[in-house]
């Protein structure tokens, strides 16, 4: 049985990040979506509403769950019995920090493998950074986001502009 693990921080999950997951989904046994509880990067929602969110948005995918994990991904993907680290890639600028990333956890586990799965097209530029941004510049996002994490994400936004006027 091929067990993966999908980590990230995924503040919010977006449409990109729900392709990643459907396709890998067909290539392995299970796939666990692995939320990072805590990062070096600023999160606007915290890690149990991101999981809410990313479990909704994979709710029709019944070989996927959503749990949060802290420390290095490799300690999370044996914990779990993943023997495969599944990671998207963008932009050419992606591979370089994948590529370093892959090795680092090669060196440390070798039997886990890291498997990069090209983002589609349309999703090539998206990060959930980028989604903050110009959603909080009053864009409208809402189609690069599941349904479920729209609501949220404005809602978050509005409450920040409140306090911080």
């Amino acid at each position: 049985m091929v067990r993966a693990i999908y980590p990230g921080t995924f503040d919010p999950v977006t449409n990109g990040h729900v392709d990643i997951v459907e396709r890998a989904s067909h290539t392995v046994e299970h796939l666990t979506v692995g939320v990072v509880e805590v990062s070096s990067k600023r999160t606007m929602f915290d890690v149990d509403e991101r999981i809410k969110m990313f479990s909704d948005a994979v709710a029709h995918l019944p070989n996927v769950s959503v749990k949060a994990y802290s420390g290095l991904t490799v300690n999370a993907a044996r914990e779990i019995g993943a023997t495969v680290i599944i990671r998207g890639l963008r932009i050419t600028s992606d591979f370089e920090y994948e590529s370093e990333m892959a090795l680092m956890n090669r060196r440390m586990a070798e039997d886990v493998e890291t498997v990069c799965l090209f983002s589609a097209l349309q999703y090539q530029i998206l990060s959930s950074s980028r989604v903050k941004e110009v959603a909080a510049l009053g864009a409208d996002v809402s189609d690069l986001v599941p349904k479920n994490v729209w609501g949220p994400l404005v809602e978050r936004l509005e409450k920040r502009k409140a306090s911080n006027s």
